[in-house]
């Protein structure tokens, strides 16, 4: 498998998804940022081999880079213009964000976990993707310092759409967020704020997404009986 396949295999998934997505092509752009990125550059070394199959694969620390299709889908969900600016919940290895950066004019991406933060940061500077900025945080409270955004892309399963989200997308803009519990089923949703401050959610088709976590729900140390 290689790249070219790689977009052969996400086309081909869009015309079997068609009725559900309500479209039989990706937008150009959003295709052609798929065939510029090397995903194969994302990916640990052990899975490197199966970097350009349309399979989801783990990146460590119990997350995953996700199915290219997906990533292209939720990419083309946004409707992103060379200028606006994306806010990206959950870095991962990076590679949903560099798609992102070929798109727009400037991302932002929240990370939790320290180590995929750093790798993610690595990936960026040896490929020369500038128009990125990243940040430790938690997903649920989003980045409100570089708010309001065009776009706002979840790239892990909330519980719920977090308010915070909804507060800091632009009127006119789009979010794309996996909704649903782990092991659950799980819904793939865009909300659209217009341009009065109306909010609207539509269901676009069935996932399976790690969940994003809430570090500001504290588990307890001790279960009482």
């Amino acid at each position: 498998m290689n790249l070219k396949d790689m977009i052969a295999d996400i086309e081909n998934e869009v015309k079997y998804t068609r009725f559900y997505i309500g479209k039989t092509k990706l937008d150009d752009r959003v295709m052609d940022a798929m065939a510029k990125v090397p995903r194969d550059q994302f990916v640990p070394e052990g899975v490197k081999s199966s970097a350009f199959y349309n399979n989801p694969l783990p990146i460590g620390h119990g997350q995953t880079i996700s199915q290219p299709y997906i990533v292209a889908l939720m990419t083309d969900l946004l409707k992103l213009k060379p200028e606006h600016s994306v806010l990206e919940i959950g870095t991962g290895s990076g590679y949903q964000t560099a798609i992102l950066s070929v798109l727009c004019k400037q991302v932002f991406s929240v990370e939790r976990i320290d180590a995929l933060h750093e790798m993610a940061n690595q990936h960026f500077k040896e490929l020369g993707y500038n128009n990125i900025e990243t940040r430790i945080g938690n997903g649920y409270e989003g980045w409100p310092e570089h708010a309001p955004y065009d776009a706002i892309v979840v790239t892990a399963a909330a519980t719920h759409i977090p308010q915070p989200l909804v507060e800091q997308l632009k009127p006119g803009g789009n979010m794309v967020i996996p909704v649903g519990m782990a092991g659950m089923h799980q819904e793939l949703m865009r909300v659209k704020k217009d341009l009065q401050g109306e909010i609207s959610v539509e269901s676009i088709l069935g996932v399976v997404f790690v969940p994003l976590v809430d570090d500001s729900i504290q588990e307890p140390d001790e279960f009482i009986h």
